[in-house]
């Protein structure tokens, strides 16, 4: 961004000031970095001692950082360890095939995905992506789903996705959990739901595991039968600075 800095300067006696630093100070206020890598580098040694209460924000992660005399904390939720938004709510209509890329990334260990269906019917199941190719290989789903009357143990059998939840024409959605997408280790989701069997409801305890070490960035969904509308939103787990 035309903004972004890569140093923090001090100024010394007698040293010439120019337009462009003083017009990059003003644009910005709070000074704007890359990563937390370019952040570290531009405070501290030669260039400007860190003090408490200094600020800055990471284009990375989109959050608003403050040092509190010994480390850098994040300012909002994600402070306490709580959820960052990486992709607002976004709608989709009509489609047989839901691809969202780049929401996995380095700077959260764990993810959401918050799923709302408004139309359409039949199971939906899910797969990771890493540069816009979905994987079809190594999954394994393990699905507890029932009534109030009976309940149904599924160990499924293919490899190639992760089942999650059928729904019908009234809708349905879920909170999928999705656990180290980015790391290079296997892959695990969960989710607890309602959703919809022919006449009668279910609900939905889903398990599953990507048995690979690669480092995920995205997802995909489809439904089985006819194309699906709604929205979905991916939310992060923030973790320490």
């Amino acid at each position: 961004m035309a903004n972004t800095q890569t140093t923090v300067p001090l100024f010394v006696a007698n040293q010439v000031l120019t337009a462009n630093q003083q017009n990059l100070s003003a644009g910005t206020g709070v000074p704007v970095f890359a990563t937390t890598v370019t952040r570290d580098a531009a405070f501290g040694g030669s260039n400007k001692a860190l003090a408490e209460g200094q600020l800055a924000y990471i284009e990375a992660s989109n959050v608003v950082q403050y040092y509190d005399g010994a480390a850098w904390a994040t300012v909002g939720p994600s402070a306490s360890n709580g959820l960052v938004c990486v992709k607002a709510q976004t709608a989709f209509s009509a489609v047989t095939t839901l691809n969202v890329d780049n929401v996995f990334t380095s700077n959260y260990s764990n993810y959401k995905i918050v799923l709302s269906l408004t139309a359409g019917s039949g199971s939906i199941t899910m797969r990771l992506r890493a540069s816009g190719t979905d994987t079809t290989t190594n999954y394994k789903t393990r699905t507890i789903y029932g009534t109030t009357a009976t309940l149904f143990a599924v160990d499924a059998t293919g490899t190639d996705d992760f089942y999650l939840f059928d729904y019908d024409a009234q809708g349905g959605g879920a909170e999928i959990s999705v656990i180290a997408p980015q790391q290079a280790q296997g892959t695990t989701i969960s989710t607890i739901t309602f959703g919809s069997s022919g006449a009668s409801g279910y609900i939905y305890n889903v398990a599953g595991y990507q048995n690979s070490s690669t480092q995920f960035d995205g997802f995909s969904m489809f439904p089985a039968t006819t194309a699906m509308t709604g929205t979905y939103a991916v939310y992060g787990y923030s973790k320490t600075v």
